[in-house]
Formats: C-alpha cells, sequence, structure tokens
C-alpha cells in the first residue's frame, strides 16, 4: 500500500517539514537590511562647501617627518564626496540655497605612516590618512545636525612586489574612502 506524505516516521517527517518552513519563512522574511537612507525625508538636498586645506605645514619638525602636505588635496576631496552623494542617491547635491542640508568640511591632516620596513630599513608599506573635520548644517531648522572632528579615511600600499601600487593610486583610494564614510555619517539617523 503506497502511504500519501511521507514514508519516514511521523516524528521525522514533521522535523524536516517544519526545518524547511523554517528556511523559507527566513528567506522570504529576510533579516530586515534595507539600501535606504536612516535619514528623514524631510531632506532631499545637500550642498558640499568647497573643503577648505587647513594642514599646518609650519609644523614640519622631526616628530611629524611623515606629516605632509599636498596642493589642491581639498578639492580633490570635494570633488569626490560630491560624485559619492551622486552615487549614493539618498541627498541630490545642488546649489546652497536650494539645499536643505549643508555639509562643511576641512582637511586638517595629511599622513603618510610607515607600516613595514624590509631587511635594509627601507619602508615597504605605508598608510595613507586623510583626516578632516566636517559639519552638517540643518537648513530648514537653521541648526547643527551634528559635527565629526578628525574624521578619517585611509588607505595601505606596498612600495615594491605583487602588492605593489603608486603613492598617487593610494592616495586616491584614501580620498574614495574618505567620501564614502562621510556620505555613510550623513545619511546615517543621527
Amino acid at each position: 500500500m503506497i502511504k500519501s506524505g511521507c514514508q519516514m516516521s511521523d516524528v521525522r517527517c514533521q522535523i524536516v517539514l517544519s526545518s524547511v518552513f523554517c528556511f523559507l519563512l527566513s528567506v522570504f522574511a529576510g533579516c530586515g537590511y534595507t539600501t535606504r537612507s536612516m535619514i528623514s525625508n524631510k531632506f532631499k538636498t545637500i550642498y558640499i562647501t568647497p573643503f577648505i586645506n587647513k594642514v599646518d605645514i609650519a609644523q614640519e619638525e622631526a616628530a611629524n617627518k611623515y606629516r605632509v602636505y599636498r596642493a589642491s588635496l581639498e578639492t580633490d576631496i570635494t570633488r569626490s564626496v560630491t560624485n559619492k552623494f551622486l552615487f549614493d542617491g539618498n541627498l541630490k547635491p545642488t546649489r546652497q540655497e536650494l539645499a536643505d542640508l549643508v555639509l562643511k568640511g576641512e582637511l586638517i591632516e595629511f599622513r603618510k605612516d610607515p607600516l613595514k620596513y624590509d631587511t635594509n630599513d627601507e619602508v615597504t608599506e605605508y598608510r595613507i590618512n586623510l583626516i578632516v573635520n566636517i559639519s552638517l548644517f540643518d537648513t530648514k531648522e537653521n541648526k547643527l545636525a551634528w559635527q565629526e572632528n578628525g574624521f578619517t579615511g585611509q588607505s595601505t600600499y606596498f612600495t615594491s612586489g605583487s602588492g605593489a601600487k603608486s603613492e598617487e593610486a593610494a592616495i586616491s583610494d584614501a580620498i574614495s574612502d574618505l567620501a564614502r564614510r562621510v556620505v555613510e555619517r550623513t545619511v546615517e539617523e543621527w
């Protein structure tokens, strides 16, 4: 005689069916992940003021020999942050007079720190750090939404070997990392 349904013991059949049901429920229910912004729906636009370069080049001394000044770095940061907002899509970059939010930033430090040395005491790996102070101003309520000092973007690079890349490529990666972090900080729930 052919039984309908499970041919295993009833208990094992119930366990298998319960497991399959739980699996399908978790697949269709998801984990609550969303690509939507946590920022309020009242904010649609943002103005990114040009970052200001406040790197203090007068403080070059032996203890800070890896602190460096790079011309127009602030321009590259501003451009990258604007492009990340365009890519993200949660806030549309616009002119200041039309903006719901205004992001201000200042580059306060650019560091190139050695991480590894070879047997001849030559540096084989560096870390690039771009350190900025940023603030977000809510133009609708005419108040400071938040401010972060010492906000950092970084990248590491090898000077030789299979993982080697140029310092310029590492700086570009650090700028991109900083821009990504600025956008994430801006669109998260304050």
